[in-house]
């Protein structure tokens, strides 16, 4: 079996609420020298078979349609080895 990453991230665009708490957090925590924070999501797909074209066309498109909001966020696709 092969494993897929599926890495979400809002739009650079798109204020992130929660990428800014944790920002401000970190100097109270010890941890200085942080100038932003994004917060996102990764999915980690155990593929059955070969990750051919037809198995990323449909990861694909099931990231496009169920694992990202395309209108605010952006993915990527990528197999681990």
């Amino acid at each position: 079996m092969a494993r897929v990453v599926v890495d979400v991230m809002l739009k650079p665009e798109i204020l992130d609420p929660q990428g800014q708490a944790v920002q401000r957090a970190l100097p109270r925590l010890g941890f200085a020298g942080i100038a932003d924070v994004r917060q996102g999501k990764r999915f980690e797909l155990e593929v059955e078979g070969p990750v051919d074209e037809a198995a990323l066309a449909r990861i694909h498109q099931m990231a496009e349609t169920f694992l990202a909001n395309t209108v605010i966020e952006d993915f990527i696709v990528k197999v681990e080895s």
